[in-house]
């Protein structure tokens, strides 16, 4: 059994902090290479940069001086900027940094963060190279044990993602697994996945290399300079205040860790953060251990959830414990963060990871034997979703944040980088909407954020299978007015607090959450749900779109500069994107011109303050004389589909909505029910439909007068994942997935929407004429494939004759006609009609063809064709 034996972690579990000199001299001997002076400017420990003179003026201010806030200095200065200044309140590294374990990996399962993880370790490599400084850097590899035939697909699943990334990953077997690390039991290995060039770092010398690169090219580090004060100025910049003086600065940069609320709350945020204990275990020397010839690699046993890894010539093991058993620093949130925390630690819990000892005794026997020396018990800070924030915050102008990091080190190099790169040019270099701060809002409340850091922290290595959902905290107060009516008949998702049904239960149906790598127990009753809108009618619940008026005397103005298409006329609707100044799609949204200049703007639940964000930000850099107002707690929305839906909502209301009095794209204010509410014919379906905009409150009532005037035409429910199928047999793209800011409209066939002859200069104009007079290198195809009992979710590898081309971005099946269909990027040479290619699902290569988009044809489609027969006739 492993035995506790060391007199410092007595003293870590008698006082629950240490003083910085001797957690400093913990860190040494926890660490794989020595370390240098506090400061990185003298060699007698003060803070020589504060006796410098004082700049009260900066472009940038990064506040924070862990291994985050010192890559962000870093990149910016590098990058040219001038006037970059870090300050640290204490000195630098204090926090969560400088306890973490230092993992370092290119796996994520999340397809732009492996960007952000390649880039790290890549600039880890070169780091004392470039700076002077040793990083103590370790690349021995690292493998992510499969045990269980689940994770054998989880496996296959994430190598069909991967192909397409420059991130070097590998499916090995378990005699590679053994040769890689000999000391394990091969008992319940089935298969690894296995990176190459994954290891550790010393958090406390990366730390110190990024702050000497960030003074190499001129950033200013001040320390200790606690931040007292942050005040926006008219003119959208800053007054910082600290003890050592006062700074303006252009911006700042809140990647404050654990402090991140703290300094949220002086400009009135609420960040959803949440400080959880971890722990890991540092074992003394084990012969076996000392006397391999080479570094064993990092091992991730995730039906156990740990990660061990050698350390010196003994092991360090650091597990997760589950949701029941693991601790919140939740004081910390009501009572704010001891100001004299810094590089202290919590008291440590041996017998909460008990579970996760024993396990990893019995995979690795080696520990069996081996004696603790330390146990670090220290806060690491988790948001909802265990991603972290990054980017610039809606409510305030200038005003950035890089926090909540559960895994700090490895994204602290490469989130540099791309929040440097997003400031120096004014867009971000690739989609990262996932880490967007602005996807939580006043729903992500403090019990809320509590409940799911401790669900995020649990379920650390639980199986990721897509379409993934996670109940704790739900409902929040986001809830439709249909929603207790459809709770206990529907499969609910989760998009952006709200509650929405992704499909519902009939008798016979194999209800509740079942998720798969395959087709599972939503798979037969989403075709019942295509039919339904395809020959009868169909209602869905849309109220989580985000919703937003724009009005005043510039607000056409500004929605000709926002959009690349035309502003609609009064009374009509239309697809727009915003694009970024590099031709990029932003985003996409539906535009209504409600009343001359005022606007409904329409996107998804998921792009809601995203959108927001970027349009008030325009509205301010341009001067406009606009009012805008989020709507989208205010107003519900109900869709009906489907050949039948005319003939139900004429029941109810007085108004013509005939094909000739209301066209497609048309919107009207109407009653139906005798309830007012803005009618829009469309449907994302692409079937024969409307969708209605009323009060919130009206939402139950409307719906029970539809679904009862209904009965005769056989009206039932249907949920996002039907009209997700049916959306794809149409061929309508949908952002974050067929476009985003990875990709260009050209591109991706949006050239409909785009109105380059348009005379507003709007964002992004001139880019997208230099992309279309240099030619596309790239085009979204459409793609059928015969497959087993797997269908494309979409980021699966594209591959011709061999070799890696391309990637979907969205797939489904097809119930109307039988087959999978998916949406991919690849090269113009093999985007013509008939062109063959393969995708690759689960381990396993299926081939697919090239189509004629769309497989369906619209309903708008299909009338317009019908009257061109009849006329000819």
């Amino acid at each position: 059994m492993l035995r506790v034996f060391n007199a410092v972690n007595t003293q870590i579990r008698s006082s629950a902090c240490l003083c910085p000199s001797a957690c400093r001299f913990l860190l040494r001997s926890l660490g794989s290479s020595s370390h240098s002076n506090a400061t990185g400017e003298g060699g007698d420990g003060f803070p020589s940069a504060l006796r410098k003179r004082w700049k009260d003026s900066a472009e940038t201010v990064v506040i924070g001086g862990g291994c985050v806030g010192t890559s962000l200095a870093y990149h910016l200065a590098k990058a040219g900027m001038k006037d970059v200044v870090l300050l640290e309140k204490s000195e630098l590294t204090a926090g969560s940094t400088w306890h973490a374990a230092g993992l370092t990996t290119y796996y994520h399962p999340g397809i732009n963060l492996k960007k952000i993880h390649y880039y790290s370790i890549k600039l880890y490599e070169k780091l004392e190279e470039e700076t002077g400084q040793a990083v103590g850097f370790h690349q021995p590899g690292s493998i992510r044990i499969a045990s269980t035939p689940a994770r054998v697909d989880e496996i296959k699943y994430q190598m069909s993602r991967s192909h397409w990334h420059p991130t070097p990953q590998f499916l090995i077997g378990p005699e590679k697994v053994q040769e890689l690390f000999p000391l394990l039991n091969m008992d319940k290995v089935l298969v690894g996945l296995y990176n190459p060039g994954d290891g550790h770092i010393d958090p406390y010398s990366l730390t110190m290399a990024l702050a000497a690169g960030a003074r190499q090219y001129g950033a200013q580090i001040y320390y200790p300079a606690p931040v007292t004060g942050l005040t926006p100025t008219a003119d959208g910049k800053w007054i910082v205040e600290t003890p050592q003086g006062t700074i303006k600065s252009n911006r700042i940069i809140n990647a404050t860790g654990f402090w991140a609320r703290e300094v949220g709350k002086m400009i009135g945020f609420e960040h959803p953060i949440m400080p959880v204990h971890h722990q890991y275990v540092v074992t003394s020397t084990i012969p076996e251990v000392k006397a391999l010839k080479k570094e064993l690699a990092v091992i991730r046993d995730l039906e156990s959830s740990y990660y061990l890894r050698q350390e010196r010539d003994g092991l360090l093991f650091g597990p997760y414990e589950k949701q029941e058993k693991m601790k919140l620093q939740d004081s910390w949130i009501t009572d704010g963060v001891p100001p004299g925390f810094g590089k202290e630690l919590f008291e440590s819990d041996l017998d909460r990871i008990m579970e996760h000892v024993e396990c990893a005794m019995e995979m690795v026997p080696v520990l069996k034997k081996a004696d603790i020396i330390n146990i670090v018990s220290g806060p690491i800070t988790y948001t909802p979703d265990l991603l972290p924030m990054v980017g610039p915050h809606v409510g305030a102008q200038n005003y950035w944040v890089a926090i909540g990091f559960g895994y700090g080190v490895i994204h602290a190099g490469g989130i540099g980088k791309f929040l440097s790169d997003w400031i120096m040019k004014g867009e971000p270099p690739f989609d990262l909407i996932e880490v967007d701060p602005n996807r939580y809002g006043k729903w992500t409340t403090v019990p809320y954020t509590a409940v799911k850091a401790r669900e995020s922290y649990g379920f650390n290595n639980i199986v990721g299978y897509p379409k993934e959902e996670r109940f704790a905290g739900r409902p929040t107060e986001r809830v439709s007015g249909i929603y207790e009516i459809l709770k206990s008949k529907a499969s609910m998702g989760f998009h952006s607090g709200w509650e929405q049904p992704h499909w519902f239960y009939k008798p016979g149906d194999e209800t509740g959450y079942r998720p798969s790598f395959r087709r599972t127990n939503w798979f037969k009753p989403i075709g019942r749900e295509c039919r339904l809108v395809m020959e009868k009618v169909g209602v869905i619940d849309l109220t989580p779109f985000g919703k937003f008026t724009v009005k005043g005397k510039d607000s056409i103005q500004l929605l000709d500069r926002l959009f690349a298409n035309v502003v609609p006329k009064v009374g009509v609707t239309n697809i727009s994107h915003m694009l970024t100044p590099q031709g990029r799609v932003y985003a996409e949204v539906t535009v209504t011109h409600l009343s001359p200049g005022e606007f409904l703007l329409v996107t998804g639940s998921g792009s809601e303050l995203h959108d927001l964000r970027w349009i008030e930000q325009e509205a301010t850099n341009g001067g406009y004389n606009v009012e805008i107002n989020n709507v989208t707690d205010d107003i519900g929305v109900l869709g009906i589909a489907g050949p039948s839906s005319r003939k139900v909502l004429q029941k109810l209301t007085t108004e013509d909505i005939s094909d000739k009095a209301f066209r497609f794209l048309q919107c009207k204010v109407i009653k139906v029910a005798n309830i007012p509410l803005r009618a829009i014919r469309i449907s994302y379906t692409g079937e024969l439909g409307w969708e209605l905009y009323h009060d919130r409150q009206e939402t139950a009532a409307l719906y029970e007068a539809i679904m009862q005037a209904g009965q005769e035409e056989a009206i039932d429910n249907f949920g996002t994942y039907a009209m997700g199928s049916l959306r794809m047999e149409k061929a309508f793209r949908a952002w974050g997935a067929e476009m985003n800011c990875d990709t260009n409209p050209l591109e991706a066939g949006l050239d409909y929407f785009i109105k380059l002859n348009k005379p507003a200069d709007f964002i992004g104009k001139k880019a997208l004429q230099e992309i279309k007079a240099k030619g596309l290198s790239r085009k979204l195809v459409y793609l059928t494939l015969q497959t087993d009992d797997v269908d494309p979710e979409g980021n699966e590898t594209i591959w011709h004759n061999g070799k890696v081309v391309g990637n979907t971005t969205s797939g489904a099946y097809s119930y109307t006609t039988q087959q999978s269909v998916a949406f991919a990027y690849v090269p113009t040479e093999l985007a013509k009609i008939g062109q063959k290619v393969e995708v690759e699902l689960l381990g396993k290569n299926y081939k697919a063809t090239v189509v004629q988009e769309p497989l369906v044809l619209t309903e708008p489609t299909r009338t317009r064709l019908q009257k061109q027969s009849k006329s000819k006739a």
